[in-house]
């Protein structure tokens, strides 16, 4: 117990005002962690990233739990239970998934044009059907930005389960849009999670991209040269 009042109202207090919630800089460290695995392709990461979206939910609803920061982001903390959700889904479907020579989950794959014009569809027409409604539930403005983290997110993170290369593109534009919100909001580790997340995921994606070329040109040689002898 004396553990979880801690966590609840531990914060780190700036000599000339303004503060961090632990909770709010440990669910970021989490989440850094969750992309580096994923960078990775690494099964573990779901799990890591899973512990960071609970820790999030309760700072994000911050009247709900008595957080000093009373300014409910329903885009951020909804999202956390939607990465929750598809967490699960891609962390059963990475461990069964062949595994390649060095242990990695999933083979990087570009997505199909019509599957890119599907995820720009969805994540405007989302964001247009969501503004409203978080609007109502009282969603801190500019509401539309909320709306398009938590769309975002929720395709970024069902690329990432299936392996395409463009989800670390997406989670770019949800960043561009999320550092400005969390720095309104009073999100100060957020909102500097975010900025750093935005190099991050530019990394991830080179690599992916790598990744893919390279299992392309192994494809190649050994459909050319099905002969194993030809690798001894």
């Amino acid at each position: 117990m004396d553990i979880l009042r801690w966590l609840f109202e531990a914060k780190l207090d700036f000599p000339r005002g303004g503060f961090l919630l632990w909770r709010e800089v440990l669910g970021n460290l989490f989440g850094l962690a969750s992309a580096l695995g994923g960078m990775r392709r690494k099964v573990w990461a779901w799990p890591v990233g899973i512990v960071g979206n609970l820790l999030l939910f309760t700072v994000f609803m911050g009247s709900v739990f008595g957080s000093p920061v009373y300014a409910n982001l329903l885009g951020q903390a909804g999202r956390q239970l939607m990465f929750i959700a598809v967490s699960i889904f891609g962390w059963y479907r990475w461990k069964q998934s062949q595994r390649d020579p060095n242990g990695a989950a999933v083979e990087p794959k570009w997505a199909s044009s019509r599957v890119r014009l599907a995820l720009v569809i969805a994540m405007i027409g989302g964001t247009a059907v969501l503004t409203p409604i978080f609007s109502t539930l009282g969603s801190y403005a500019p509401v539309w930005a909320d709306a398009w983290i938590f769309m975002g997110s929720l395709l970024a993170t069902f690329g990432m389960a299936k392996g395409w290369v463009e989800f670390w593109l997406v989670w770019v534009a949800v960043d561009v849009v999320g550092v400005p919100l969390l720095f309104g909001a009073g999100y100060y580790a957020s909102a500097f999670m975010y900025i750093f997340y935005g190099a991050f995921t530019l990394t991830g994606f080179f690599i992916w991209w790598r990744v893919r070329n390279r299992n392309a040109e192994r494809v190649t040689v050994e459909t050319a040269f099905p002969d194993p002898k030809v690798y001894r």
